[in-house]
């Protein structure tokens, strides 16, 4: 296979999530945007698959690779050949003639047991050899998240990269005026699809946050009348619980990504500093201590250090700290405000939110501060969050006058799109994959050399 694309490695594995209700596919009609014109897509052949939802999960594929920004699926009514069955190779010379480098097709079959197979495979037709072959078996209700499963196995064989596809994203929707206004934490897959509320608009709800130790754990700030308080809240189980009551207002919990420790930021006093818990023992521990606003702390993959805002210079700088407290001192050296700091999964790069010129702007550096880039600028836009393979970056942005939207970029700055969920939404997090994606791709006389 040709190596027509230089992309990063990651792994970051959790287990399975909840089916939950399916709602109309916004992400079908959602543009990508390339904005520099020497990118150019892999043209690719997704031909519907049969059985029950094949033409669904088909199309669910196309989606993915295609807001992906790195795949341009063909169009089924310009195929030649049809009819393909698992049973033989496709006839290589017919998809050659449209362009298509890469053909996927599979079927849909049901099993005693009420569970369906969802077997597949991808061929190279200019090699004329299969580059993958792979059954998942799931019940039928599952078949969306399948698609989703099935275009990382495609995007992972084609580029040599994790893929993203088959994750959720937890964001605070928002409904209402203005003056008037709802938040409500959700929980969708990252498609936008099969959104789930939460919480019920009785309170202020801020900086949510997936645990990546534990697929089902999730924290969150909730503001009421007379009360600020960090939550565990469990997926599985609907359990809510606060840890505990703190002498002042209590702002950006974030997991450690072992899962034992919660930093987060208190407003005391006039003050706001950074805090670490032990979440088995509940002890706190401060980690700053200076009359600046610390606050957004987000930990290493290794967990010995964190990276911070502090305004203790004059104006809002990132600054990373070993994780006792020690060592601190400020990355950031351009000009501007830096907020919103969130390490990468691969642990190179840091993203965050920079305000200046009028503009807000989403951008990453290196851990020592060096190589800032910005990915993308605009009136507002703000909390970025890292896709589970650390390429692609989710964040709310707002037109003037308009509502704000979640909307993801990557690490090319090239691709921008905005995410399938179609109704407000900000602080979006971004779980790890749901599940290990499989190791044996299958094999036999056909497949293509590694």
């Amino acid at each position: 296979m040709k190596n027509w694309l230089a992309l990063f490695v990651t792994a970051s594995l959790i287990g399975p999530a909840p089916v939950v209700a399916q709602t109309p596919d916004p992400a079908q009609s959602q543009d990508v945007i390339i904005s520099q014109a020497d990118l150019r897509p892999l043209p690719i052949a997704v031909a519907d698959f049969s059985g029950q939802n094949g033409a669904d999960l088909s199309g669910v594929i196309r989606s993915n690779l295609r807001r992906s920004g790195y795949f341009e699926p063909l169009d089924p009514a310009g195929f030649v050949e049809t009819g393909l069955t698992l049973a033989n190779a496709p006839n290589f010379p017919q998809w050659t003639s449209i362009g298509a480098q890469a053909v996927l097709y599979g079927s849909v079959t049901p099993r005693p047991d009420n569970r369906n197979d969802y077997g597949f495979r991808l061929y190279d037709p200019y090699r004329q050899c299969q580059l993958a072959s792979y059954r998942f078996t799931a019940t039928p209700e599952q078949w969306r998240r399948i698609g989703h499963k099935i275009a990382d196995v495609v995007y992972q064989r084609m580029t040599g990269e994790a893929g993203f596809f088959d994750s959720r994203v937890l964001f605070v929707s928002e409904s209402g005026t203005q003056l008037n206004r709802l938040s409500r934490l959700a929980i969708s897959d990252q498609d936008g699809f099969n959104p789930v509320y939460l919480t019920q608009g009785d309170e202020i709800i801020m900086s949510p946050r997936f645990s990546l130790n534990d697929p089902n754990e999730i924290t969150y700030v909730a503001l009421g009348k007379d009360y600020s308080r960090i939550y565990l809240f469990n997926l599985a189980t609907q359990r809510r619980e606060s840890l505990g009551e703190f002498d002042g207002q209590v702002l950006a919990p974030r997991f450690s990504n072992d899962g034992s420790m919660m930093a987060f930021s208190i407003i005391r006093g006039g003050n706001t500093d950074v805090y670490v818990m032990n979440l088995a023992s509940r002890q706190v521990r401060r980690l700053t201590n200076d009359p600046g606003i610390d606050t957004s702390p987000s930990f290493s993959p290794d967990n010995r250090q964190l990276v911070f805002t502090s305004d203790r210079s004059g104006s809002a700088r990132l600054y990373v700290m070993n994780a006792d407290g020690s060592g601190q001192r400020p990355i950031s050296r351009g000009g501007g405000i830096y907020t919103a700091p969130n390490w990468s999964p691969r642990g190179d790069l840091i993203a965050f939110t920079k305000q200046g010129g009028g503009r807000f702007s989403t951008g990453v550096m290196r851990p020592d501060g060096t190589g800032e880039r910005i990915l993308s600028s605009s009136y507002f836009e703000e909390g970025p969050s890292w896709a589970p393979n650390g390429r692609y970056i989710m964040f709310a942005r707002q037109s003037p006058g308009g509502d704000t939207r979640l909307w993801t970029v990557d690490l090319s700055g090239r691709v921008v799109s905005q995410a399938g969920y179609e109704g407000r939404g900000s602080d979006p997090a971004w779980s790890p994959l749901l599940d290990e994606q499989p190791s044996n791709l299958g094999g036999g006389p056909d497949s293509c050399p590694t």
